[in-house]
């Protein structure tokens, strides 16, 4: 064999270049008739020309790897139809030869599905014989668990709308350390009881929830839907057994309609102006903190929310008309429903709420402030302007933590929630409704809570809470005096309380929790009380 010479390889390494120069001329604008550019093209030096070679180089190269790669996965996809395709054959023993080649057909006539189709004719013509899948078992168990989950029955209406069905089945285990009036839920810790055993312990699974939600049709350019959530903490029937059985209660009456930036609700609902909630498994048919600083009772209302657009985007104004209950108003011996004193002043409770808030979806902060009037009248004549002020936060602290809480100040506004309340029912009822009821709606009230949440990961989290709701004591020891049944009116009430929550998965809860209850009366020394909880709940 003939090796070519040193100054062959010198007047080939010439001559390329030659060419090169040639092909960029004639690639040039120059070459298309257009001549300012052929003043430019001269003017380039070697190094610009060198550069441009580099970069329309690194692009072919970038495109054959986007090719290539792009060819695998079509053979991976192949494959893997392939192999979906024998499996079916196999379990049917050919019988599904038809419908894979209808689901072959329906795909467009390109290269793939060519080779599905060849791959179902193969597969037919040795349905005897069928060869091993090579799918994986993990893949295999996961694609027949979505199958039947579109398989499923799902929830029927009377409607053509979505109905859909959700709940919480949770089991709750405690170990009360002291007197408590509700061994279950404690709100107020009691003094000791002699004879009574200091503690007690119990299970139950009456705070379990069950709750639905219906889409509804688009009507005035909004999208409609309702919820509805029910309990079984509406008290225990007197039977064997009613410990544990229960009867259903209302929380939730939902109906929305909802615009971009309007949203209209109506029905039986939380105190909008006070959103936040406590994260407790051990206490969820009411807060955490329903007795000591947090505003929660279910309530009638009608309200309305905008949610700005541009600058503004941040902020979003509330307004609604409430009825709110009285827990400290007690009717005589009746089964007629009377007007509550709120009612009986003919005119509703009015709230307004605004916040504001980051854009951020994964660590968001906002921050609200809301004024709350509540007229109402009492037997008698008497009447009492209720009102409120209320704050509310929640703000990201360090990396996966975050501090939560609300505040309020006023008076009149114990329908709400967030005080304790007696334990004992007034011997004169229409006494109560005339003289002990005003009392209480006339004392300035105050209370709030917050709460650290600390995130491990998904699965993991901690919270450590604290609340506190209570009178002005003054005025309650003063009208004490002259009404012995406001003795047995807590003056305060504490509440801190710490759990750990581990979810293994989406829709399983596991929790253990820490309470401590501390109550102070009119008079002598404060009871506390404490109690350890476990919850299991499953989400579906």
């Amino acid at each position: 064999m003939m090796y070519p010479s040193r100054r062959a390889f010198q007047r080939t390494s010439g001559f390329f270049p030659g060419i090169l120069g040639c092909v960029l001329l004639c690639c040039s604008p120059a070459a298309f008739g257009q001549s300012q550019a052929t003043g430019v093209a001269a003017t380039q030096s070697p190094a610009e020309i060198s550069d441009k070679i580099d970069q329309l180089t690194h692009s072919l190269e970038q495109t054959q790897v986007e090719l290539a790669q792009s060819r695998t996965e079509i053979q991976e996809l192949r494959a893997t139809l392939k192999q979906v395709l024998e499996r079916m054959n196999a379990g049917t023993n050919g019988a599904t030869g038809n419908g894979a080649n209808a689901i072959a057909s329906s795909q467009p006539t390109d290269h793939v599905a060519s080779g599905t189709v060849a791959a179902n004719q193969q597969v037919t013509t040795d349905a005897s014989q069928p060869a091993p899948a090579r799918i994986t078992q993990d893949d295999w168990d996961i694609l027949n668990e979505r199958v039947e989950e579109q398989r499923q029955v799902k929830v029927e209406s009377m409607s053509r709308y979505r109905l859909k069905l959700s709940g919480l089945a949770l089991f709750t285990a405690f170990a009360n350390f002291g007197q408590v009036d509700n061994t279950g839920l404690p709100s107020i810790a009691l003094p000791p009881i002699p004879g009574y055993s200091d503690g007690s312990v119990g299970a139950s699974v009456r705070q379990s929830i069950i709750g639905l939600t219906g889409y509804g049709p688009t009507v005035f350019g909004a999208h409609t839907s309702a919820d509805l959530q029910m309990d079984f903490f509406g008290g225990v029937p007197a039977s064997y057994g009613g410990n544990s059985s229960g009867l259903a209660e209302l929380r939730l009456a939902r109906f929305r309609m909802d615009w971009r930036r309007t949203s209209v609700v109506a029905g039986l609902d939380y105190p909008f102006f006070a959103p936040n909630m406590p994260t407790t498994y051990m206490t969820v048919v009411v807060p955490g903190f329903a007795s000591a600083g947090k505003i929660w009772s279910w309530t009638p209302t009608v309200r309305a929310e905008h949610r700005f657009d541009g600058a503004l985007s941040p902020f979003k104004v509330e307004v609604g008309f409430l009825d709110p209950s009285s827990y400290s108003y007690y009717a005589p011996n009746t089964n007629v429903r009377i007007t509550s004193p709120a009612e009986n002043a003919r005119q509703p409770t009015y709230a307004v709420r605004v916040s504001a808030s980051t854009s951020s979806e994964d660590r968001p902060a906002t921050i609200g402030f809301a004024a709350v009037y509540s007229p109402q009248r009492f037997v008698g004549g008497y009447d009492v302007s209720g009102w409120a002020g209320t704050m509310d936060w929640r703000f990201p602290l360090i990396r996966r933590a975050e501090l939560s809480g609300e505040f309020f100040t006023g008076r009149g506004i114990d329908g709400f929630g967030g005080l304790p309340l007696s334990p004992l029912r007034p011997a004169d009822a229409i006494y109560y409704a005339s003289v002990t009821a005003p009392q209480l709606a006339s004392m300035g009230v105050i209370g709030g809570w917050t709460q650290f949440k600390y995130k491990l990961d998904s699965r993991n989290e901690f919270n450590v809470a604290a609340g506190t709701g209570g009178r002005n004591s003054v005025s309650l020891r003063d009208a004490a005096l002259t009404d012995s049944f406001l003795l047995s009116v807590p003056a305060r009430n504490q509440m801190l309380f710490a759990n750990y929550i581990f979810k293994p998965r989406s829709d399983l809860i596991f929790s253990v929790e820490y309470r401590r209850l501390r109550t102070y009366d009119v008079t002598g020394p404060a009871d506390s009380a404490n109690q350890l909880g476990l919850a299991v709940g499953f989400l579906f």
